[in-house]
C-alpha cells in the first residue's frame, strides 16, 4: 500500500466517522427523517450533476440497478434513517461504535448463512469484536442509556449489512458516481414517506444547524463516497474495508471534540479491542479479494 492509498483511506475514515457528529447537531434542532430525506435528495441531484459532467450513463446493467435500488433502501433510508432517529436520545460516539461493527457482522452472516469458511484470525477477531461491545454496553448500561435508540442503532446496522451483502459482485460495469446519485435519490424518496406522515417540521434555526446540514451533504455525502471510489480502484474493496478499524477511534475522538461526549475508560478499552477485532477480521480476507462495493456512509 503506498503512501497516497494511506491518505486515501486515513481522509475516507475520518469523513465517514465525523458523519455522526453533525447528524447530533441535525436532529437536535431539526426533524430526523425529513432532514436526511432533503440531505439526500441535494447529494443524490449533485452526485447525478457530476456524473453527467464525468460522462456517466444512468443506462445501469441489470444488476447495478438490483445493488442501486438494494442499497438506496438498505443503507441510506433505514440504516440513516434509523441512525438519525436514534440520535436524538443516543450519544453521537455510541452510535457510531454500533456502525462501526459492520465489518464483523457481513463476516459473522457470511458464515453462519452463506457458509463461508472463517480463518482462525478471522473467528479471533469476531470475538474481540463482541467482547468489545460487551465491555462497552457493561460500562453504560445503568447510565441513562436509552435501549429503544441502542435498539434502532442496532437495526441500523444490521441494515447496512445486508445492504453491504447484497452489493457483493453487482457492482462491475462503471458509472460508479451515477450509482451514487441515484441510491441517494431512491433513499430520499422512501424517506420523503414516513417524514411526512410521522414528522411536524419544526426547526430551529442556527449558524451550526446550517454548517452541520451543509457538511454532512457534501463532505460524509460526497466526497467520502468519491474519495471510497478512488481507493477501492487503486488497492481492491477488502483492503480498502481494513480502515474501517480506524473509524470507532475516529467516531468516538470527533464527537468528543465537536460534542463534548464524555470519553470514558472502558468506552476507550472496547473500542480499542473492537478495532484490533475489524482489522484482524479484514486482514484475513485480504488474500481473496471481492469485486469493488460502494461505500457505507
Amino acid at each position: 500500500m503506498d503512501i497516497r492509498a494511506l491518505l486515501m483511506g486515513l481522509a475516507f475514515a475520518v469523513m465517514w466517522s465525523s458523519a455522526f457528529a453533525s447528524a447530533r447537531i441535525i436532529v437536535a434542532a431539526a426533524p430526523p427523517l425529513s432532514a436526511l430525506a432533503l440531505r439526500f435528495l441535494i447529494s443524490g441531484l449533485l452526485a447525478v450533476a457530476i456524473a453527467k459532467a464525468m460522462g456517466q450513463s444512468w443506462r445501469l446493467t441489470p444488476a447495478q440497478w438490483r445493488a442501486t435500488i438494494v442499497f438506496g433502501i438498505c443503507q441510506n433510508a433505514l440504516y440513516l434513517g434509523l441512525n438519525f432517529v436514534a440520535m436524538q436520545t443516543v450519544e453521537a460516539s455510541l452510535a457510531a461504535i454500533i456502525a462501526s461493527t459492520m465489518p464483523l457482522l457481513v463476516a459473522l452472516t457470511g458464515w453462519a448463512f452463506l457458509k463461508e469458511r472463517l480463518r482462525p484470525q478471522a473467528l479471533a477477531g469476531l470475538i474481540a469484536g463482541l467482547c468489545g461491545v460487551a465491555i462497552i454496553m457493561g460500562a453504560r448500561f445503568g447510565g441513562g442509556l436509552d435501549l429503544v435508540g441502542v435498539a434502532l442503532c442496532v437495526l441500523g446496522v444490521i441494515a447496512l449489512t445486508v445492504a453491504t451483502l447484497a452489493l457483493r459482485g453487482a457492482m462491475s460495469g462503471g458509472n460508479f458516481m451515477m450509482i451514487v446519485g441515484l441510491q441517494m435519490l431512491i433513499g430520499s424518496a422512501v424517506l420523503w414517506g414516513p417524514a411526512l406522515a410521522l414528522e411536524t417540521v419544526q426547526i430551529d434555526w442556527s449558524a451550526s444547524l446550517v454548517a452541520a446540514f451543509a457538511y454532512t451533504t457534501l463532505v460524509p455525502g460526497l466526497a467520502a463516497t468519491f474519495v471510497w471510489v478512488l481507493l477501492v480502484d487503486r488497492i481492491g474493496a477488502v483492503r480498502a474495508a481494513t480502515f474501517h478499524f480506524l473509524n470507532p477511534f475516529f467516531g468516538v475522538a470527533i464527537a468528543a471534540v465537536l460534542l463534548g461526549e464524555a470519553l470514558r475508560p472502558l468506552d476507550l478499552l472496547g473500542v480499542a479491542v473492537i478495532a484490533a477485532g475489524i482489522l484482524a477480521v479484514q486482514l484475513a480476507r485480504i488474500p481473496a479479494a471481492e469485486a469493488k462495493t460502494l461505500p457505507n456512509s
